[in-house]
């Protein structure tokens, strides 16, 4: 495994830097656009202005200085006692390295122990890495349609993990 320090919360740089991990990773693999950096660039602000500690968590890996790859966990429903997986990204210097994995045992852990009920997430059909990834830790498919949720037509599809 490549090493890396982790870190928990916020870190100064950290909105650009998942911004243009996420920007410069779709635009080449998938040609995604403007409208999905600025969708990223806005929903992560909003949700680190909105930062509960207490049911919220972001993570950054961090090489030599630089971060080089995040997940995030956003409590989304207080009554449905939902959490949210989002901004899950990892740089190529990491990609492969078991830094995913880390990331998304975290972020499963984190949510067992804050008591969520269901954690899910959003994604799209094609990405076969962060897939695995889902499978290995149990999250399953239940939903899946032709959306423009990134800014063009993709095969969008929704993952839940049970934790009760």
């Amino acid at each position: 495994m490549a090493d890396f320090e982790a870190i928990v919360g916020y870190t100064p740089g950290v909105i650009g830097r998942v911004v243009e991990l996420h920007a410069e990773y779709y635009a080449a693999q998938w040609s995604f656009g403007c409208f999905f950096e600025g969708k990223v660039a806005s929903e992560l602000s909003t949700f680190l202005m909105n930062y509960n500690p207490s049911k919220d968590r972001i993570w950054s890996l961090v090489v030599n200085g630089r971060i080089e790859g995040s997940l995030t966990i956003e409590s989304t429903s207080e009554r449905d006692n939902l959490a949210h997986l989002r901004w899950f990204i990892v740089s190529d210097r990491l990609r492969g390295k078991g830094a995913g994995n880390y990331l998304i045992k975290e972020a499963v852990s984190f949510c067992r122990d804050t008591g969520f009920d269901k954690v899910y997430l959003w994604t799209f059909k094609g990405l076969a890495p962060a897939r695995h990834l889902y499978d290995k830790f149990g999250f399953k498919l239940v939903e899946e349609f032709a959306g423009e949720q990134w800014g063009t037509t993709v095969t969008e599809q929704r993952f839940e993990l049970p934790l009760v």
